[in-house]
């Protein structure tokens, strides 16, 4: 009976070290992987630096100044005035929120579609728009929802081989 017991130890104390075993293994990976974000988080705070570093440089006024004056030849720039400068709401209507004109039918001669929120087309046809008509019309228009611009594609950036990346000073 002591020999059994014995056996069925040892077999419960192996079971114990390999669930041990696994369980260290799989926490060295977890930490190797910290180890891999840590570095990967460091490069792109290093890149970030560095492109805000190039950007002051790149942007210096006296640096400016000087381009022009070389290139004014060339690039044949005027001094902005300040009453040049507009406000959102002073700029035009996007094309998109443009009435779009009646459209007369090829097979009805007399007949016009009208566009969504055109109320101008079927009464400019008949010749009495009045110009409240024209103006409510507008403001209906003026009104509307603008449509919702596409977001742009954005590529995917190739990410760093972080495996060849030292931890050390980043001019290696």
């Amino acid at each position: 009976m002591l020999k059994t017991f014995d056996i069925v130890l040892i077999g419960v104390m192996t079971a114990m070290a390999s669930v041990t075993y696994t369980i260290k293994h799989r926490a060295e990976l977890k930490l190797e992987e910290v180890h891999r974000l840590e570095a990967e988080i460091k490069l792109e705070k290093d890149t970030i630096e560095l492109l805000k570093a190039d950007w002051a440089l790149v942007s210096q006024p006296n640096r400016l100044e000087r381009l022009v004056n070389n290139y004014s030849n060339e690039l044949q720039l005027q001094p902005t005035l300040s009453t040049a400068i507009v406000q959102p709401s002073e700029l035009p209507m996007l094309r998109s929120q443009v009435p779009q004109p009646a459209i007369a039918d090829a097979k009805d001669g007399d007949k016009s579609t009208k566009p969504a929120g055109s109320k101008v087309a079927s009464a400019s046809k008949s010749g009495d728009t009045t110009d409240a008509e024209i103006r409510k019309a507008i403001a209906d228009v003026a009104a509307a929802p603008a449509p919702r611009p596409k977001a742009p594609a954005i590529a995917k950036r190739k990410k760093p081989d972080v495996d060849n990346i030292s931890t050390g000073s980043v001019g290696h």
